[in-house]
């Protein structure tokens, strides 16, 4: 199963709210599956695996390989700020008892999720404009190719600088400070719980609010922390880029290599989020293993009724 159907599945799945997974928590979740999907559908099939199979279609027009770009780099940030906006959604679940009641649902997770994908488009519009034609025949612009002003104008450069800190860097230090800030309220709060309940007579005392706090930490420790790991080599190479002032053509093959293995992870992150469902909710592998059986069930069904 490729990632293209991982994401399916796990919108599929996720969408049908069987999970035992809250209102809001299943529209963060649906929505970052959704988002990984984009990116693969703009980033790697319209634009990688048409311009290695494909050397000329209409896919190749100035005009619409600017807007699969755009597109491209809006999924990809919609993914990112959507794990944010999960990460805040399960800060304060967790940690904000009064804010929990008014901010986590179904409802509020629409409106920032929306609010935030608009937000995220409009900002990369100006990307249409980094590009310009690489052929010009029968008057029809061909190919993608960047400006030369996209690394000397001024306005491009404080630009780029600014589409940088805005993805990767500020979701990474936000994502950081929200799972370090969640991680201390978890050990002061775990510390008064155990002193307040104590041990009688050697029993071990469940605690059910415990329990279910734990559950959701996993879920988000283990996205957050994916995305903390595939995207590090990327953050490691925007250093050497920018803040070393490397420019990219005159960079050497490490650093080649170092940039593709970036972009290789990140579109790995694109669908690690499913197995991590998977792995951390019971629930979601039993759905994902009666989706499984169903077209053998169905067929089974008709069968037995054509034999009666």
């Amino acid at each position: 199963m490729d990632k293209y159907q991982v994401n399916l599945v796990a919108v599929v799945i996720l969408s049908r709210g069987r999970c035992g997974l809250s209102s809001c928590t299943v529209r963060y979740l649906v929505s970052m599956a959704v988002a990984d999907l984009m990116v693969i559908v703009n980033g790697v099939i319209l634009w990688q695996i048409n311009s290695y199979y494909f050397t000329v279609s209409f896919l190749n027009i100035t005009s619409v390989c600017s807007v699969i770009m755009v597109l491209s780099y809006a999924a990809t940030e919609c993914s990112v700020w959507f794990t944010v906006t999960f990460s805040f959604d399960r800060f304060a679940a967790i940690c904000c008892q009064k804010l929990r009641t008014k901010y986590c649902t179904g409802k509020n997770a629409i409106v920032v999720l929306t609010t935030t994908c608009i937000l995220i488009c409009l900002k990369d519009i100006p990307f249409y404009f980094m590009f310009e034609a690489g052929e010009v025949i029968n008057n029809v612009s061909w190919f993608c190719n960047e400006k030369e002003s996209y690394y000397t104008d001024p306005s491009w450069i404080a630009f780029d600088w600014f589409d940088k800190i805005f993805t990767p860097l500020l979701p990474y230090v936000l994502i950081l400070l929200l799972n370090a800030l969640t991680i201390r309220y978890i050990l002061v709060i775990s510390r008064v719980r155990k002193g307040l309940r104590g041990h009688s007579d050697g029993e071990n005392h469940q605690d059910p609010e415990m329990d279910s706090r734990r559950k959701s930490v996993i879920l988000l420790f283990t996205i957050s922390g994916s995305f903390i790991l595939l995207w590090l080599v990327y953050i490691i190479d925007f250093c050497f880029y920018n803040i070393l002032g490397i420019i990219p053509e005159y960079s050497n093959d490490s650093l080649n290599v170092l940039a593709e293995f970036a972009i290789m992870l990140l579109s790995l992150n694109c669908c690690t989020n499913s197995f991590i469902y998977g792995v951390t909710q019971s629930k979601f592998r039993e759905q994902f293993k009666s989706m499984m059986k169903h077209p053998l069930t169905l067929f089974i069904k008709v069968i037995n009724k054509q034999k009666n």
